[in-house]
C-alpha cells in the first residue's frame, strides 16, 4: 500500500486557491476538486498535491486530514483550532468555505496548479449531482464505505499499472522522497 505524506501548508493552500476560483465553495464541491487534481498528479508525477488520504465516503472521496481541518473550523472536529487554521478560512452555513486570505503559489509547484486548474476545468461547474456520479469511480467502488482509498486503486483508475504502482512504492512513499515537480 502507497502511504502519503500529508503537507497541512500546501493543503491549505490549495484550498484557498480552489476556494477563490469556485463560485460555490462547499465542503462536498473543494474535496472533489481535489481529489481528482491528487489523482491525476498521482499518476503523472507519481506523488499527491495534498498527501492526504482520501475515505470512501457515501457522497465520493473525502480528504481525510482537511475534512478533520474544516469540521475544526466549523466547531467539531478532531483537531483544536485554536485560529490555526480559521486564519485561512471560515465555515458558514454549515459547509461553505469563506477565505480569509490569498493563497501563497510559493507553496504550489506548477504541476500542482496545472492539475488543479485542470480539475477546477473540468467539474468545477458540476452540479452536486454530476460530480458525486464522477468521484464513483473505480477507486471508490472498490473501497468499503469509510474506509481508505488505496492509491494503487487511484493510479489504476487513470490507466497506471502495476509496474508503475510498484516504482511509486520503491521509490518515493517508502523512502519517504517526494518529488516535487
Amino acid at each position: 500500500m502507497i502511504i502519503p505524506i500529508f503537507n497541512i501548508e500546501k493543503s491549505l493552500n490549495a484550498v484557498l486557491y480552489i476556494a477563490h476560483k469556485l463560485i460555490r465553495k462547499d465542503f462536498h464541491k473543494i474535496f472533489k476538486i481535489l481529489y481528482f487534481a491528487d489523482r491525476g498528479h498521482l499518476v503523472e508525477y507519481g506523488r499527491t498535491i495534498t498527501g492526504d488520504k482520501y475515505i470512501a465516503m457515501n457522497d465520493g472521496p473525502v480528504p481525510s486530514n482537511i475534512y478533520d481541518i474544516f469540521k475544526s473550523v466549523r466547531g467539531d472536529g478532531f483537531f483544536k483550532d485554536d485560529g490555526k487554521f480559521s486564519q485561512y478560512f471560515s465555515v458558514v452555513d454549515w459547509d461553505l468555505i469563506i477565505p480569509k486570505k490569498q493563497e501563497d503559489l510559493g507553496e504550489l509547484s506548477k504541476t500542482d496548479l496545472t492539475h488543479i486548474d485542470n480539475s477546477l476545468r473540468v467539474y468545477g461547474d458540476m452540479s452536486w449531482d454530476e460530480v458525486r456520479e464522477k468521484s464513483h469511480d473505480y477507486a471508490w467502488r472498490n473501497t468499503t464505505l469509510n474506509k481508505e482509498i488505496e492509491f494503487e486503486n487511484m493510479i489504476r483508475e487513470v490507466g497506471g499499472d502495476d509496474e508503475f504502482i510498484s516504482f511509486i512504492k520503491e521509490n518515493y512513499y517508502t523512502n519517504n522522497i517526494i518529488p516535487d515537480v
